[in-house]
């Protein structure tokens, strides 16, 4: 009878893990969910001009350094034009995956990019940067 009993806990202890481990709409805490309002949400918008701003900033690219000509086969500053698609992620902090359109060399380009926000310390960090595979 003790056995059956210490089973029948085991299980219980089990399937309330499993359920603990999924918020109430069937996500998995701590997945990616989508953004389904990307071209009218001002903070998508602004963290994708962000992340376009880091990427010219650390490739030495940008108006206060002079205009990067692509004929020499140099890239040329990104201009934002708007993020196409977004999905977050709660980690320390909200960590976004962005599709962002901008412009090179007259041309429009896509682009992937992750942003971590931490709200509490007023911080964005720019994790990744390369054109989009599609």
């Amino acid at each position: 009878m003790a056995e059956a009993d210490l089973m029948v806990i085991s299980l219980l202890l089990l399937i309330t893990l499993c359920f603990t481990a999924v918020d109430g709409y069937g996500r998995m805490v701590g997945g990616r969910t989508e953004i389904t309002d990307v071209k009218t949400n001002e903070e998508v918008q602004e963290l994708g001009r962000f992340a376009v701003g880091e990427y010219n900033r650390s490739h030495g690219l940008g108006r206060w350094r002079g205009f990067v000509s692509g004929s020499n086969g140099r890239r040329a500053e990104l201009v934002f034009s708007q993020v196409l698609e977004a999905q977050k992620q709660v980690v320390s902090g909200i960590k976004y995956y962005l599709k962002i359109e901008a412009i090179e060399n007259k041309l429009s380009k896509t682009f992937e990019s992750v942003v971590v926000v931490k709200p509490w310390l007023d911080s964005k960090e720019l994790l990744h940067f390369s054109p989009s595979a599609e």
